[in-house]
């Protein structure tokens, strides 16, 4: 199988298990050990404002204090994944996913955006999610998931509680119209 690197999963109708049941989810990485990715959109009561008073770091200078932070996944739920445009460097902690997309899990980037030096368009989640090798092949031959290519203007431009439709319509598709039923030829 492809590697689903820098593409959305779509969440099916189908899919009752609260956790992941409504959400789009963004690969980050994907490969025989198994897949990383991030939910985005799916927004916390908490704002970044909130999440820097946490972390006592003084945020006088960030633009985008009224931000929500997202619910990322059940993995790491206490840890901060920033998802941003632009590379890796200089942040301490970082995977490029493509040219354009890269993953921050350091403070020094969090720092960055209180002072106002952090990348222009970014989005702060709480959590993770993860499947193990081979256990998301066996959710897509399941039809749990729908998946497509992602692009910036998703995940930087759009709403968060719009993303899902959004990457949808990228399919061509209308979440609301498929049927909940599972059909095998």
């Amino acid at each position: 199988m492809q590697s689903l690197r820098d593409h959305f999963l779509l969440a099916m109708p189908h899919l009752e298990e609260e956790t992941f049941k409504g959400t789009l989810s963004y690969i980050c990485d994907h490969d025989d050990n198994g897949t990383l990715g991030v939910i985005v959109n799916r927004p916390l009561s908490l704002t970044l404002d909130g999440l820097f008073d946490q972390l006592d770091i003084d945020a006088s200078q960030c633009r985008h204090l009224e931000m929500p932070v997202l619910f990322g996944g059940p993995v790491h739920q206490d840890r901060g994944f920033i998802l941003h445009r632009g590379q890796t460097a200089p942040w301490d902690s970082s995977l490029q996913v493509s040219d354009d997309i890269a993953l921050t899990t350091s403070m020094d980037i969090l720092r960055a955006i209180a002072e106002g030096n952090g990348p222009e368009h970014f989005i702060v989640c709480l959590g993770c999610a993860g499947w193990q090798a081979d256990q998301l092949t066996e959710e897509l031959k399941e039809n749990t998931w729908l998946t497509v290519e992602a692009t910036t203007a998703v995940l930087f431009e759009t709403p968060p509680e719009m993303r899902l439709q959004a990457a949808a319509r990228h399919l061509g598709v209308d979440l609301t119209l498929l049927s909940r039923e599972i059909g095998h030829g």
